[in-house]
C-alpha cells in the first residue's frame, strides 16, 4: 500500500487533485475540507493515501494527516461503507467530530455526511464504538481543533467526569447531548452531570 506521496500539486479538480512525483501525475480523491485547505498549484505537499483496488480499476484517496487516514481505514471496516462513503464522512466532519459522535451515539451528527442515512450512521456507531476512545480524539493535533472551542471544552468535561468515576462512554454520551456553541468546560460539566441524574 502507498502510505503517502510527497510531490508538487499540479491540478485541483472538484473532488480530486493531481500530485506530480518523479515525472508521474497521481490522481488522488480528497475530501472537500482537505481540498479547501490545499496550497496554490505548483506548491509541494505531502498527502497520506489509501489505494483502493477493484475489478474496474485502481483509485487513490488522500488525507491531510495520519489521523484522517486512520479514521478513513476504521470507517472502511463498517459494513456498507466503501471508500467514497468514508471520504464523505471526512468531507463533512473532522476525525475528532466523528470520534465524539460515535462515543456519544450521535447518529444525527454522522448523518450530516453526504449519502449517509440514519441506518448507516447507527451501523457506524455500533461497529466502531469499541474501536474509538476519547484518547483517539485528544491525540488529534491541536491545529485541527483550532476555532472549535466547544471541542476542547468537551474533552475537558469528559476528563473531569471520568475523574468523578463515570465511564468514558457514559461521560461522552452525556457531554455530547448537552454541549453547545459558547459553553465553557464548567457549563458543559454542570449540564452533563445534571443529565446523568435524569438518566
Amino acid at each position: 500500500m502507498i502510505s503517502y506521496i510527497k510531490g508538487t500539486l499540479a491540478h485541483r479538480g472538484e473532488s480530486f487533485i493531481i500530485l506530480e512525483n518523479g515525472g508521474m501525475g497521481y490522481q488522488i480523491f480528497v475530501s472537500a475540507g482537505f481540498l479547501s485547505r490545499m496550497p496554490e498549484v505548483g506548491k509541494d505537499i505531502k498527502v497520506f493515501t489509501y489505494m483502493s483496488v477493484k475489478e474496474d480499476g485502481i483509485s487513490l484517496f488522500g488525507f491531510s494527516s495520519k489521523e484522517e487516514q486512520e479514521m478513513f481505514l476504521k470507517l472502511l471496516t463498517v459494513g456498507g461503507v466503501g471508500p467514497k462513503g468514508a471520504l464523505g464522512f471526512l468531507s463533512q466532519l473532522t476525525p475528532q467530530e466523528i470520534v465524539m459522535a460515535i462515543l456519544s451515539a450521535d447518529a444525527k451528527t454522522l448523518s450530516k455526511a453526504p449519502g449517509v442515512g440514519k441506518k448507516t450512521a447507527q451501523r457506524v456507531i455500533l461497529e466502531l464504538k469499541d474501536k474509538c476512545t476519547t484518547e483517539d480524539a485528544i491525540a488529534i493535533p491541536m491545529e485541527m481543533v483550532d476555532g472549535d472551542s466547544v471541542g476542547g471544552a468537551k474533552f475537558e468535561a469528559i476528563e473531569a467526569m471520568t475523574a468523578l468515576g463515570y465511564s468514558r462512554s457514559e461521560a461522552a454520551k452525556a457531554v455530547g447531548l448537552v454541549a453547545a456553541e459558547g459553553m465553557t468546560t464548567e457549563d458543559i460539566l454542570k449540564a452533563a452531570l445534571k443529565k446523568m441524574i435524569t438518566y
